[in-house]
């Protein structure tokens, strides 16, 4: 009897007083809850509101190209390795047979295409994005930071624009030049900066435009308002077209370039030119053959295109970037070939490559800019061609 009794005792206790289990319990329950509320109230608190995207604009699957070269890397120099700071974009001036392209750190460089030397030439003081060669020997610049500009032969920067209609461009990005000289360029937002480009794409609004500058007049006007972070522009051959690349909405919709008339019966209508992309465009340029050339930054990915679909998440994801920094999602970048008609020719692209930003063909070679590569990519189009697809 005493030995059970002496048991009963110690079971007893052994265990935590009901006041002091209530506690733990309560403590557990805070350890839970605290963060979530504390996530709720944030998230509330945050004042960045997305756009839904219309739902109409959900993305096909991807086009069928008819050959690629999915391994470009293989076989690839890298022209200028470490004297190039992203090289961005790239013109091409055949008389001199010279590259130009600008770096993040505002320079304006010159590569011979023969012996791949590189000469600093001028600093914009901005970051050089789009460029263009003017028909007296001029480079016209869509500087992110500075605006559109122009660069003298004999290497002076002259400010051509900063605004239109009483808005200042934010982030001036894409430029071509048309054979009378009219510049036509793009202001891909005039509410977020280059060092705020992703929350242009997570807001879901369109605050960029297509323009157009006349040199002789000095005038400027807007030819297409509201578009979703427009980017590179080409001019067509025949001069009555351009075609522009809308970055952001497309990437995880549509995924297109449009066409808007210069001249003609449907001067001042934009048409789709290209769509269901393969990737996220950037620079498009013509290659004088009949081809355009579209610049794809990265494929398309699940992640994504499941951030991107939902304004919630794309809400967290601005307060993700904006107290920790977004992880790299981009791969699989490259170029796409297509013809006059927007019809796909050749995809070069590789998994490991990524934010393409521009692609010129100079003779039997493919240049590929990067606005994050420390290099020119080139590649021997026919030592390492675009192959059938079965």
């Amino acid at each position: 009897m005493a030995t059970d009794s002496g048991s009963a005792s110690v079971s007893n206790s052994s265990q935590s007083p009901p006041g002091r289990r209530s506690l733990w319990s309560s403590y557990s329950f805070l350890w839970l809850v605290a963060p979530v509320a504390t996530a709720v109230l944030l998230y509330r608190l945050e004042p960045f509101d997305p756009a839904p995207f219309p739902i109409d604009e959900l993305a096909a699957e991807a086009m069928v190209v008819p050959s690629s070269n999915g391994r470009m890397l293989e076989g690839s120099e890298k022209v200028g390795a470490g004297l190039l700071a992203g090289p961005e974009d790239i013109a091409y001036d055949p008389g001199s047979q010279v590259i130009y392209t600008g770096c993040g750190d505002g320079r304006i460089v010159r590569v011979r295409v023969n012996d791949s030397t590189v000469e600093n030439w001028v600093n914009t003081g901005g970051r050089p994005l789009g460029l263009a060669l003017g028909p007296n020997n001029e480079i016209i610049v869509a500087d992110a930071l500075k605006g559109l500009l122009k660069l003298t032969e004999a290497g002076e920067v002259k400010i051509l624009a900063v605004e239109a209609e009483g808005l200042k461009f934010k982030l001036t990005d894409g430029v071509d030049v048309a054979h009378d000289g009219m510049i036509y360029f793009t202001d891909a937002s005039y509410k977020y900066s280059l060092a705020e480009f992703k929350w242009d794409l997570l807001e879901g609004r369109p605050h960029g435009r297509l323009l157009s500058f006349d040199p002789s007049t000095q005038k400027i006007q807007i030819l297409v308002p509201h578009l979703y972070f427009p980017n590179g522009v080409a001019v067509s051959p025949d001069q009555t077209s351009l075609i522009f690349c809308e970055t952001f909405i497309y990437h995880v919709y549509r995924r297109r370039c449009k066409r808007y008339y210069l001249q003609g019966e449907k001067k001042g209508r934009v048409e789709k030119f290209v769509e269901n992309l393969p990737g996220m465009p950037d620079n498009i340029h013509y290659d004088g053959e009949g081809y355009f050339w579209i610049a794809l930054a990265t494929a398309n990915t699940y992640p994504s295109n499941l951030v991107i679909r939902y304004p919630v998440l794309r809400k967290i994801m601005a307060m993700v970037e904006k107290f920790i920094r977004l992880p790299s999602l981009e791969k699989d970048g490259g170029v796409l070939e297509v013809d006059l008609e927007g019809t796909p020719i050749a995809y070069y692209h590789d998994p490991k490559l990524s934010m393409v930003t521009s692609g010129v063909k100079i003779g039997n070679h493919l240049y590929c800019g990067s606005v994050i590569n420390p290099y020119i990519l080139r590649l021997n189009l026919v030592k390492y061609p675009a192959i059938t697809n079965t």
